[in-house]
């Protein structure tokens, strides 16, 4: 286990064989557990390799094009119409965070369904909370669920199971009332994929019984349906692809408690030497919490999550547009969460 502190002091073992690359890290649309029915259908977390000053830079001509009293900037400013060029050079091949910026979009719908799913195999492991591992069954059976329940079940019955399901995970119903719905929709008759996969949740009581005990029993473990921790694993997992550490320097966020930045330490935090090559371990030097209004480099991954959150979520809802999603597409990464497969034809790397 890493023993580096909160403020981000780096292990000698790092030091001593790697270079640590740091990153610096925000969020936009976060609501922490609420999935379904809050403000926001997209999750966004951006990552930016800058230096403070080159940050600072981008910083100082943002202000200077757009011209803003604001004592400071959000992305709400750059969406502005009026702000458009703006938004088009610093996403643009020319502008300063090209080539060194990155985003893990996650689209909520999909994400609670992809947990709901994790019932039917009791999956709903610490390692399964993080994102570390991809069942392609499960995923396979989430993206029939994502793709045709709502036309299935018709959209307020379908809307009021998943608010349901979203409920049971964060310890606001029972788990009787969630099988209720499940009963509910199952008695349709529902044939095809759709009625197989209801019909394997039906039977997944003892997952969903052994989980909320769990959690009533741990109420400090690492949340289900929040998608930033999940996001920041991705983030690690990215920038430390060439085979160095990565230190996360993060914008102070309410999910990031002391007992899960050690568990994230713990799980990507031993000395590569020490473990198996692929294993995820060894890949995080470490995590510090920033004031974002404090730090340039956390400010412009603010700039791009926000940005980037807007213009996926607008594609999402068949609003999208064409040339700020080609400009954003460079930065997506190709692991977000994304059950849909028109805007993501658009939204994910060319490659995906």
């Amino acid at each position: 286990m890493v023993t580096g502190n909160r403020n981000g002091s780096v292990p000698a073992e790092f030091l001593s064989t790697d270079l640590v690359l740091e990153i610096a890290c925000d969020e936009s649309g976060s609501e922490g557990e609420k999935l379904i029915g809050g403000n926001t259908d997209v999750f966004a977390h951006a990552g930016v390799r800058l230096s403070v000053e080159s940050a600072a830079e981008c910083i100082r001509e943002t202000r200077d094009r757009i011209r803003s009293p604001a004592m400071e900037y959000k992305a709400n400013h750059l969406l502005r119409e009026k702000n458009r060029p703006v938004l088009k050079w610093l996403l643009g091949p020319l502008g300063p965070i090209h080539g060194n910026a990155y985003v893990h979009l996650t689209d909520k719908t999909f994400f609670a369904i992809g947990k709901m799913v994790d019932l039917l195999v009791g999956e709903v492991t610490d390692a399964a909370r993080m994102g570390l591992y991809r069942d392609e069954q499960a995923e396979a059976m989430a993206v029939v669920l994502y793709r045709e329940g709502r036309r299935t079940f018709g959209s307020e019955r379908w809307k009021a199971f998943l608010e349901t399901f979203n409920d049971l995970m964060r310890a606001r119903t029972s788990v009787d009332s969630f099988f209720q719905m499940v009963d509910v929709l199952s008695l349709a008759g529902t044939p095809g994929r759709v009625g197989e996969i209801m019909e394997l949740l039906g039977r997944a009581r003892p997952h969903a019984d052994s989980f909320r005990a769990r959690l009533l029993d741990n109420p400090k473990m690492i949340p289900a349906l929040d998608p930033l921790i999940p996001a920041i694993v991705q983030t690690i997992l990215h920038w430390s692809g060439d085979g160095g550490p990565v230190s996360i320097v993060h914008d102070e966020h309410n999910a990031l408690t002391e007992e899960r930045i050690e568990q994230l330490k713990e799980m990507f935090g031993k000395p590569r030497h020490a473990v198996p090559r692929h294993s995820p371990s060894g890949r995080l030097a470490s995590l510090k919490l920033v004031d974002s209004r404090l730090d340039p480099r956390v400010q412009v991954a603010d700039f791009l999550a926000g940005v980037a959150r807007k213009i996926a979520s607008d594609e999402l809802n068949d609003r999208g547009d064409g040339e700020l999603v080609a400009l954003l597409r460079p930065y997506v990464d190709a692991s977000s969460i994304w059950g849909d497969e028109r805007s993501w034809s658009l939204l994910g790397p060319p490659s995906a």
